[in-house]
């Protein structure tokens, strides 16, 4: 069965969890609290609607918790909401909802710059302490392997250094390859090194392709997954915009894009994030509820169950 997600927020509630302010107001301890709850109180009505519509994953925006990994944060924010963000969680299990983060393209512990690795490192502590809050098994903090630096073989070395010694961020972090540094292959052997799985997106290789068919680099996504004992492997897909900057995500998934990326996964038990701008718009409801259900004969028997 392939499950369904999206990014952030929902555009049919009207809700996020990124509502954010300027860096400047970061002592306004009354206003960051405020902000914290207002992002905490719409992820339980889109979850509810998430399970309504048949969707079953959801990405938590890196903006939950607003410059929470700014040295100058005013309280400590793990504490005063650790209560809600357990009530998240178990919220979440029971409507069968898989959540993730995905920390920005800024998060880089590869760099050569030690402020720029401990302000990465730091970001990266934060989603996973989210992560570790909302008590959930098969959370996923996603980040890319960074820059390149004039000597790729260095940055990754230096990744690798770095992130090995972040045990408990391991036990959530997955690698994804990009469109213009790290390919597939690449970022298959620096996942394999630390032991964490990678995330395979359609539309990387179509820009940066390396070695690797399609197919073989989704076996070897399955591979790292099956190999970290992790839950069910994880996908992203996403369709280029036309006429935009190669790698911008348009407002919709291609159908030809979503039926390439089904033929690869094979029926496999998988999940798949939907990066669009559109977010849950990004597909028709029917096609989100038809892959919910599976393949024609497994939705025909899902259907004759609940008519039973």
């Amino acid at each position: 069965m392939l499950r369904l997600g999206y990014a952030c927020m929902n555009l049919t509630l009207g809700l996020t969890t990124n509502h954010t302010t300027r860096l400047a107001m970061i002592g306004d301890a009354e206003r960051m609290r405020g902000l914290v709850r207002e992002n905490l109180a719409s992820i339980p009505p889109i979850l509810a609607w998430n399970a309504a519509a048949g969707y079953r994953l959801f990405r938590i925006g890196s903006s939950l918790v607003p410059f929470a990994s700014h040295p100058d944060f005013p309280y400590d924010w793990a504490v005063e909401h650790a209560a809600a963000l357990k009530s998240v969680g178990r919220f979440a299990e029971r409507l069968g909802q898989r959540l993730s983060m995905h920390p920005g393209q800024y998060c880089n512990p590869g760099s050569p710059d030690d402020k720029v690795v401990a302000d990465s490192l730091r970001e990266i502590e934060y989603a996973t302490r989210v992560m570790e809050l909302l008590g959930l098994k098969d959370g996923v903090v996603v980040i890319h392997l960074g820059g390149v630096y004039e000597d790729r073989a260095a940055s990754v070395a230096r990744f690798i250094s770095v992130m090995r010694r972040q045990k408990r961020a391991l036990r959530y972090l997955a690698l994804e390859h990009d469109e213009r540094c790290y390919n597939a292959r690449q970022v298959y052997e620096a996942a394999t090194e630390l032991g964490v799985p990678m995330i395979f997106d359609l539309l990387h290789p179509r820009l940066n392709p390396g070695d690797l068919t399609e197919e073989a680099a989704v076996e070897l996504t399955y591979e790292t997954w099956n190999a970290a004992g992790r839950e069910r492997p994880k996908f992203h897909l996403s369709t280029q915009a036309e006429g935009a900057k190669p790698g911008t995500h348009a407002d919709c998934i291609s159908a030809e894009d979503l039926s390439r990326m089904a033929s690869l996964l094979a029926e496999r038990d998988s999940d798949l994030m939907l990066e669009a701008k559109a977010k849950d718009r990004c597909l028709p409801i029917e096609a989100v509820r038809a892959a919910a259900e599976g393949p024609p004969e497994a939705a025909a028997a899902a259907r004759g169950r609940r008519a039973r």
